[in-house]
């Protein structure tokens, strides 16, 4: 029996910016956080398994599916990885949960990331599905990894540059970025195509590239300030990646993880692309209980 779904719309911290959600399941907290240009939909082939064994919480990330979509700041701050991980520790608090655990994937793996550093005493357990950690990518781009990974350069350009030539592309961008535009894409329904271009509005387009500017701006000099001091990622953590993805094509992922997290219980590669719970879905499963079970 499916485990009963609860939608909620919670505010956060940050004045009229709201975080839309849903909760299921009982036992231990999990928190599931989504990537561009995803939401929490991404997490439905594996989210009712999981909610067999822990209260599942999976929410739109500001910026995303259907939470606030605020304007950005001058300095981007509010699209910092910081201020949307403050967002889901602000949501789990007011849903009573004061410590859990959380995987995230591609952007919604970055904001965990923020999240297990600022917040070591709430995160008990973490996992990263296929990103390299951001100062990572900055420091170390190459040739080809730039053009697997376009849209960060694209989006973070000034505001209203990236936002005016999709405008009335939204269909044609989505369908593309998911399928295949660069490596390791594909493996999303017609109905997932449909609702992820549904979500794809305007304002939307601004908050995801709020989320790269930011990422830019604000989160490559603080995650270069912590790298530099030694500080590290304190919660246990779990790292998988697609045998397929851009991630693995350029850097060993077990040799750049450890410089940025202390306790690494597993490093494990999945057979899939970009989208490891659309198109290893029974593997992600897997790799997840097992190691939130532990």
């Amino acid at each position: 029996m499916s485990a009963a779904i609860q939608s909620f719309v919670l505010p956060t911290s940050d004045p009229g910016v709201n975080i839309v959600g849903r909760q299921r399941g009982s036992g231990p907290p999990l928190l599931l956080l989504h990537g561009n240009p995803l939401t929490q939909m991404s997490w439905d082939r594996i989210a009712p398994r999981l909610a067999e064994h822990f209260t599942v919480v999976t929410t739109d990330l500001r910026g995303y599916g259907d939470s606030s979509k605020p304007e950005g700041l001058p300095d981007h701050s509010n699209y910092s990885f910081r201020r949307m991980a403050q967002d889901q520790v602000d949501v789990m608090q007011q849903l009573g949960f004061t410590q859990f655990s959380v995987a995230g994937h591609d952007r919604g793996a970055r904001t965990a990331f923020r999240m297990a550093m600022d917040h070591p005493d709430k995160v008990m357990r973490v996992a990263f599905l296929d990103i390299l950690p951001t100062h990572c990518v900055f420091q170390n781009i190459q040739a080809q990894m730039a053009m697997d990974l376009y849209h960060w350069w694209f989006m973070a350009q000034p505001q209203g540059f990236p936002e005016t030539l999709l405008r009335g592309n939204e269909e044609y961008y989505i369908r593309n970025k998911l399928m295949k535009q660069g490596p390791g894409k594909g493996g999303f329904t017609e109905e997932e195509i449909l609702e992820y271009i549904r979500v794809c509005t305007p304002q939307n387009i601004h908050g995801v590239c709020e989320d790269y500017r930011a990422a830019f701006e604000i989160d490559l000099p603080m995650d270069t300030a912590d790298f530099e001091a030694g500080r590290k990622v304190l919660p246990e953590a779990l790292v998988l990646w697609g045998a397929k993805s851009h991630t693995a094509h350029h850097h060993d992922p077990r040799i750049e993880w450890p410089k940025y997290c202390a306790q690494i219980v597993r490093m494990a590669e999945l057979p899939c692309g970009h989208y490891p719970t659309e198109q290893a879905p029974e593997d992600t499963y897997r790799e997840l209980h097992a190691f939130f079970s532990a």
